[in-house]
């Protein structure tokens, strides 16, 4: 590549990434999802667009979706709250194996028997679109107030069911005879159980190493957390585990580990994952020809249909039989199954391996999730309002980021007071903090003061709390709970030391 081309290719990649931060913005304005502008933006660029790019190579779409698919998971993974999650693995995990069989067998017949796909395409596509997309699920979700119940099964689901679809595509998409049922289920198992310690065992080590390694510079502190994530998929990987559900709980762990300089690890991995499904879209709106899609159109609703309609209510209300839910509450999880990039990735597997159909595979799962997450996606906020289980007056967490002070053994935490805080109007005595930690520099319209103890704090403002090792974590939980509860935290059920 010459010097010239290298300086066309940076700022095509440039102009590309404008486009898709436009995007960005008018997602937010329009409510559609923002992975369609996404792939229109690729399509646009395409042969049949005005860009004229003609790109056909599956195989390396399907490698560059993986790295795309590791760094949204580790995204994902370090955004996920584990005390809402905790209880909802079980939940979760019966929905990502239990439920992911369900989901292809009602697909697969639906796909055999309606549209008359012999029954290796409709199990292949059954299973590639069995699986809900983390980055769908995280984007759409943490815009939607909804009960931590819900959200935590969504969350954690999208983070494991990957792994077992994975294997389900890839042994369908094998050129000879299908492995027995059995022999697929202890693959799972077994993967599963891999990548499950590994991801364990690597976000433990490296959130023991980031606190008690003090790294010269604050930058390097999200390089770091990144590096672990995605080293946790390739050691799950090479141990013949599942590198997706490694990476995905390495980051968890991660995530709620309490490491310096928090709040800048969480917005590099955001701008990171970001980036990814920028990429990942483009590149899989550049590998679909669109005037081959026209024949699959009605396939592919129909298909949907019996997905959408059928197979994930099934799933969704089977799996969580033994939990004790409301059934408002599983109408809604039936709805949030959202597909997006993840499908569209899977189905470049048996394009690789030279399945029979790979292409009509292909266009009728892109068709498929632009259609259902143009009617999904855009309508959940609604039936959440419309089944009465939403949360739009719970008021909004803190910020809070932690610096080490390696000399002093403290912390110096700085703490944001959001809008919905119901910290707004208590004074400072009244935090009622640990001994060992004060409110030492208040914030506020651009102005910084030493508060008193009848300073009264208000939305907006930025606290600067300086913390002893010993009470660090205490302080922190305090003014998470007056944040959550206000003043009378500790009488309203909130917790926090020093109520």
């Amino acid at each position: 590549m010459t010097v010239h081309q290298l300086n066309e290719l940076l700022l095509v990649c440039s102009l590309v990434l404008l486009l898709a931060v436009a995007a960005v913005r008018v997602s937010s304005r329009s409510g559609l999802p923002s992975l369609l502008l996404y792939l229109g933006i690729g399509i646009a660029i395409g042969q049949d667009g005005f860009g004229n790019v003609v790109f056909d190579n599956a195989e390396l779409t399907q490698v560059i979706g993986y790295a795309a698919l590791v760094v949204i998971l580790a995204e994902g993974g370090l955004g996920t709250k584990w005390k809402e999650i905790k209880p909802a693995l079980p939940a979760a995990a019966v929905l990502s194996l239990l439920g992911v069989a369900v989901s292809v067998g009602i697909t697969a017949a639906g796909a055999h028997y309606l549209v008359g796909l012999e029954w290796r395409q409709a199990l292949i596509i059954g299973a590639v679109v069995s699986s809900t997309d983390a980055a769908a699920v995280f984007s759409v979700l943490r815009k939607v107030p909804l009960p931590s119940r819900v959200t935590g099964v969504l969350e954690a689901e999208s983070g494991f069911n990957d792994a077992p679809v994975v294997i389900l595509v890839v042994a369908f998409s094998t050129t000879g005879p299908v492995d027995e049922w059995y022999v697929l289920v202890g693959k799972i198992a077994l993967e599963l159980a891999i990548g499950a310690a590994v991801g364990l065992a690597v976000g433990w080590l490296g959130a023991y190493g980031i606190r008690h390694v003090a790294l010269p510079a604050s930058g390097l502190y999200p390089i770091a957390v990144m590096a672990i994530a995605v080293s946790a998929y390739a050691a799950g990987a090479l141990a013949h585990g599942s590198g997706f559900l490694a990476v995905y709980l390495a980051s968890v762990v991660l995530g709620n580990s309490k490491l310096p300089h928090w709040p800048a690890t969480r917005g590099f991995a955001d701008g990171l994952g970001w980036i990814a499904q920028i990429g990942m879209f483009v590149l899989l709106g550049l590998l679909v020809t669109p005037h081959n899609l026209l024949d699959d159109i009605w396939p592919a609703v129909l298909i949907g249909l019996v997905l959408t309609v059928v197979a994930r209510p099934v799933e969704v209300f089977v799996s969580l039989l033994p939990y004790r839910m409301p059934w408002q509450e599983k109408a809604l999880m039936s709805w949030a199954g959202l597909r997006g990039a993840v499908p569209i990735i899977l189905a470049t597997i048996p394009m690789v391996t030279g399945v029979e159909g790979s292409e009509r595979i292909f266009n009728i799962v892109f068709i498929l999730v632009v259609v259902y997450t143009l009617i999904q996606g855009p309508t959940l906020p609604w039936l959440a309002r419309a089944l009465g289980i939403g949360r739009d007056d719970e008021a909004a967490d803190l910020g809070v980021e932690s610096a080490p002070l390696e000399r002093l053994r403290g912390h110096l935490l700085s703490v944001a007071i959001p809008e919905k805080s119901k910290m707004h109007g208590v004074e400072v005595a009244e935090l009622r903090l640990p001994a060992g930690a004060a409110v030492t520099l208040v914030v506020r319209d651009d102005q910084s003061f030493v508060p008193s103890p009848t300073t009264v704090l208000r939305r907006g403002d930025e606290l600067l709390v300086v913390a002893t090792d010993p009470v660090r974590d205490a302080a922190e939980r305090r003014l998470r709970a007056v944040g959550q509860g206000g003043k009378l935290a500790g009488w309203l059920g909130t917790g926090g030391q020093g109520s």
